[in-house]
Formats: structure tokens, sequence, C-alpha cells
């Protein structure tokens, strides 16, 4: 069994099989940031086409829109998902790199609970437990062409302590990055805007050769999430592998 081929990004054309801009009444029991968080998902096209479409999540459509610009995953590449619950970024990946059950080059870790999926060893345990990086290595087989992640701390309703939450969940995973990554491997992760600590870009900047940041069409415009896209990892000194990119 083979994962289902997701779709290229693009313009969205409206095919969720529901109109816009609908309304949920005022109820007992249903508090406004509820209410306001149902009509957005309703409301939203990238939830509609998702589900239309078989995807897990809304999520999928920025990996599609990062990647169709970057080209940060290939054919025969491995990858680690970071966070990766409830597995749309898994979707698009296992296809991109033609992962699949006889050859899974996916490895994926989540402390929420995650489906199984074609092409994927899931492993459901926080990526800060000692031992996750080792059993992420040993599950996928190797180094990893591509780390990606997009995790984020549950949030606690305190706009500064939420915000550091999450940076240190960045520059672990940045870390983890630089450690295990194939030279010519890329690194994708969620930031936030004006959240991008000067050490976890010059941590970036010291091993790749190329670092940006990007917000793609299908995150949120009132979002202040962004992506960090590191590229070519220039590798340490005694490494053997060779170039995993040209």
């Amino acid at each position: 069994m083979t994962a289902k081929k997701p779709p290229r990004g693009g313009a969205l054309s409206g095919r969720g099989g529901r109109s816009l801009n609908q309304r949920v009444k005022k109820g007992r029991g249903l508090k406004n940031s509820s209410r306001r968080w149902i009509e957005r998902q309703i409301n939203d096209p990238y939830v509609q086409r998702a589900k239309a479409e078989g995807m897990r999540s809304r999520a999928a459509y920025k990996l599609i829109e990062i990647d169709d610009k970057h080209h940060i995953l290939k054919k025969g590449d491995r990858v680690i998902d970071l966070g990766a619950a409830p597995g749309g970024w898994c979707q698009v990946a296992a296809v991109r790199v033609g992962s699949t059950n006889e050859d899974k080059r996916i490895a994926a870790i989540d402390y929420l609970e995650m489906d199984p999926m074609p092409g994927v060893e899931v492993l459901q345990m926080d990526f800060l437990d000692d031992d996750a990086p080792q059993k992420l290595i040993e599950a996928l087989g190797g180094k990893p062409d591509v780390v990606v992640s997009d995790m984020a701390a549950p949030t606690i309703g305190h706009r500064q302590t939420d915000h550091l939450r999450t940076m240190h969940l960045i520059e672990v995973a940045a870390d983890f990055a630089v450690r295990v990554l194939k030279p010519g491997g890329h690194f994708l992760a969620k930031t936030f805007q004006g959240g991008t600590e000067k050490d976890l870009l010059d941590l970036l900047k010291r091993n790749f050769k190329s670092v940006i940041h990007i917000k793609p069409p299908s995150s949120r415009s009132e979002s202040v999430e962004l992506y960090i896209v590191a590229k070519d990892f220039k590798g340490h000194s005694g490494d053997e592998d060779s170039p995993a990119h040209g």
C-alpha cells in the first residue's frame, strides 16, 4: 500500500463543498473564543481542501508550498519529522521521497498519539526525552537528509512564557539537526515573527549555506508563525558522507 499522492501547491478553487463566511449561532455554554474557533475552521478553505483531498491536516499545504518553492524533499531522502501528529507533513513527505512500508524513509515523533501511516515509522514519545534522538536515528536506519519540525509548545495564555517555551523547542530541534544531518541536508522549522533568536540564527548560518524565513500562503494571515528554512548543511570536519544534494 502506498501513500495517497498529495496535491501540488497553487491557488484554492473553493472545492471544499461548503460556502465560506458562515456564522455559528450564539448559544448557552459556548464561549466566544470557542465560537470564533469553530467559525474559523468551517470558513477556512484549507481546512475544507484537506477534508476533500484526504489530508490529515491543513498544515500539509504549508509543507507543500514550502517544498514547491525551495525543493527540500527529493526522491530517496530520509526524513525526520518532529512534532508530527496528526501526520499532515508525513503524508506529503512520504510521497515526495518515495517512502513505503517496504522501504521506510521517514521517522516521526510526537507525544500525542498518531494513527499509523504507510512509509512512516511513528514514535509516540516526547522529543525532549533524553533517549528520543537516538531512537529516531534507529527508527530511520541512519542519518537523515532532512529534519522538519512543526513543533510548538502547548499554550498557557501567558504570551511571553508561551513564546519562550516554543523557542526552546525550536532551538533543541536546530541543535538536533546540526548533530545528525548528512552533509548537504536541510532543516525546516516553525518559528514566529520577531521571535527567531540571534543565537539560533547564528547557529544555523554557521552550519548551513543559506538561511531564510518564509510565510507560506496557507499560513493564516493573522498568525505570527513563520518558517525558517536552512539549506545545504555544511557538515562537520571528519564527516565521511558525501553531500546528499548537489
